[in-house]
């Protein structure tokens, strides 16, 4: 479309707008957006839905009340007023009030809309500006990540699948607004699944109304909105300018098929809010990493995400053969020493055939896979005799876990069943089983826990590392082929298994107890 056309058609597209304004802390970018909204060649109507009475710009409307009494649940209430006009304009877009959507993206919407299937939907991500005037994106955070093997071309355009499918805002014509009704899954009651109240609202067009959102990577400065508080900037929500331009290169890359689009493994869980889905963002692990012997010259990282441990490594003299979780957040690493492989889990190992390392490093991936015994002694074998392996792994078997499974809470009782939740129910006897069938001698074991329980583990590490700890690290060194052929009985391996088994029962007749006293009249 010709940009003389779409003037054309901006002038004549009705436009109605729903903004979700909680309180008065986003008041003046609220101001900023309906001024946006008012100076665009549209007909436009604004109207905002608050949980109290405010002053607004002349031309905008206000509607007052809680579609419940959570106040989560506000951005709710304006799908009955898109709904309501269905029939009288357009184009419908929801934001809360601190997301600028401009007129460019209106026309950039409307103009990739014309070649997508009735099902997708151009979608947008969010970015936020330092002070120094560089650009971070806070869609990409925890475990959302862009997906490789969604790349497709919609000639001329490329899009991509971001599974952070939350940017604050949607926009939708009156046929993509009409099928979402026709769902009967648009116009309901505040709920919440995959996220929370106010996120779910915002995003439930693609994950109850039968549409899949994409964004369109060839054109995506035309698809990106402005966070305006700018206040994630900088932090773990947020990533750089130059790791997302890095990431997005790859999707392109793939997409005119000279990278293969390949994933090492499932990395989201299907439990609430995703619980335990592997972090792609995970901060360098430097209190574990100097655990490492000094003897240790090379190192390979299976599950790299971000590459922050991977750079840690390199500073320390490390050399690093890293395993990614996929090649596009692999390109991280671009520009540093580390060699890079990319497969799955098997392809991987295939590449690796032949080398040895004097240590493997596997963070929090495990605990995802259908048999993490097998892989662990398979990639083990990459280790020279000697050698090390340093894992880091969810402890699910937690006192709060085990306690809510026993009550059958939705997403607890998921945990021991890896078929629906897509997550082992690891314990510290897990974890030296696994190494006892990879051939390692275990030579330290510690906790991790949240700040609520950090000061109880780290003085209590014995008896409440397995019932609070978030997560276990255990160093473990190759026993040699010799020792194997001589029966080498590792009697030290040994006791601390059976004091893993028994603290795991400990935790267990502790759940049973609470439970029981919970249970009782």
């Amino acid at each position: 479309m010709k940009a003389d056309q779409v003037q054309r058609v901006s002038s004549r597209t009705k436009l109605l707008v729903a903004i979700a304004s909680y309180g008065r802390g986003g008041d003046k970018y609220l101001a900023r957006l309906i001024e946006e909204y008012q100076a665009m060649p549209f007909d436009v109507r604004i109207v905002v839905v608050s949980n109290i009475e405010k002053a607004l710009p002349r031309g905008a409307e206000l509607k007052v009340g809680l579609p419940t009494r959570d106040p989560w649940s506000l951005p709710f209430a304006h799908k009955k007023i898109l709904a309501g006009g269905v029939d009288d304009y357009d184009l419908f877009i929801y934001s809360e009030d601190d997301t600028l959507v401009t007129t460019n993206n209106i026309e950039a919407f409307l103009e990739v809309s014309e070649v997508l299937p009735q099902n997708e939907i151009p979608g947008f991500l969010r970015y936020e500006v330092s002070p120094k005037g560089v650009r971070n994106y806070i869609s990409l955070h925890g475990h959302y990540h862009w997906d490789p093997t969604s790349v497709c071309q919609r000639s001329p355009y490329t899009f991509a699948f971001h599974t952070n499918e939350h940017s604050a805002c949607y926009l939708l014509t009156r046929q993509q607004l009409q099928h979402a009704i026709d769902s009967q899954r648009y116009l309901v009651s505040p709920y919440q699944a995959k996220y929370d109240l106010a996120c779910t609202a915002s995003t439930d067009p693609y994950t109850a109304c039968g549409f899949r959102k994409l964004i369109c990577i060839s054109r995506l400065d035309d698809f990106l909105v402005h966070h305006l508080p700018d206040k994630y900037t900088g932090s773990e929500f947020s990533a750089s300018e130059q790791a997302f331009d890095k990431q997005v290169e790859v999707l392109m890359r793939i997409g005119e098929g000279t990278t293969k689009p390949t994933t090492l493994l499932r990395t989201e869980t299907a439990l609430p809010a995703a619980m335990y889905s592997k972090q792609y963002d995970e901060p360098a692990r430097q209190e574990i990493l100097a655990d490492i012997p000094p003897s240790v010259h090379s190192v390979v990282s299976l599950g790299s995400g971000w590459g922050k441990s991977e750079k840690l490594l390199q500073e320390m003299g490390k050399q690093v053969t890293a395993v990614p979780l996929d090649p596009v957040i692999g390109a991280c690493l671009e520009g540093t020493q580390a060699d890079v492989i990319n497969g799955d889990i098997s392809t991987a190992l295939t590449k690796l055939a032949g080398r040895k390392f004097d240590c493997l490093f596997i963070s929090n991936i495990l605990h995802l896979l259908s048999h993490p015994e097998n892989v662990l002694k398979q990639y083990a074998d990459v280790v020279e005799p000697g050698g090390y392996v340093v894992l880091i792994t969810c402890n699910v078997a937690t006192l709060k876990n085990t306690l809510y499974g026993f009550l059958q809470r939705p997403g607890y009782r998921e945990l021991r069943d890896f078929d629906k939740g897509g997550v082992q129910f690891v314990s510290l006897a897990s974890v030296k089983n696994w190494f006892a069938a990879a051939g390692l001698n275990l030579e330290k074991i510690d906790w991790k826990a949240t700040p609520k329980f950090a000061a109880i583990v780290q003085h209590a590490q014995r008896l409440s590392g397995p019932l609070f700890g978030s997560e276990i690290i255990a160093i473990g060194k190759k026993v040699s082929a010799k020792q194997v052929e001589n029966g080498f009985v590792q009697t030290a391996d040994q006791r601390e298994l059976f004091a893993a088994e028994a603290l795991d029962r400990e935790a267990s007749a502790v759940a049973l107890t609470s439970h029981r006293r919970i249970s009782e009249p």
